[in-house]
């Protein structure tokens, strides 16, 4: 069964880090597009940063870029989101997804094969 359970949200104060990992089973995920995406409290589901099937390439959502890298560790089957700098904006459920589409396609979830339920990031005084 091809599954991705995240692991590493939790409360953090604003400028803190965190780091997401996202633990992929049932599949490898060096043959997919895996990304990482969010969605805040009244905002719509974003890609924030990914890797592209095929070209190994990273992607990053404008918001984050210099704050945030994706990162994966194929002897894990895993991969991770480092996130810096961390303000208020960021707070939201961060989702894992892995999908076959190609390249930089792995910034939008309509892709997107096979989802984890979630992780909850929250950034406040």
């Amino acid at each position: 069964q091809a599954q991705l359970v995240e692991s590493g949200g939790g409360s953090v104060q604003p400028g803190g880090s965190l780091k997401l990992s996202c633990a992929a089973s049932g599949f490898t995920l060096d043959d997919y597009g895996i990304g990482w995406f969010r969605q805040a409290p009244g905002k719509e589901r974003e890609g924030v940063s990914c890797i592209g099937r095929g070209d190994g390439m990273t992607y990053y959502a404008d918001s984050v870029k210099g704050r945030f890298t994706i990162s994966r560790d194929n002897a894990k089957n895993t991969v991770y989101l480092q996130m810096n700098s961390l303000t208020p904006e960021d707070t939201a459920v961060y989702y894992c997804g892995a999908g076959t589409r190609y390249g930089s396609t792995c910034l939008f979830d309509y892709g997107m094969n096979y989802w984890g339920k979630g992780t909850l990031v929250t950034d406040s005084s």
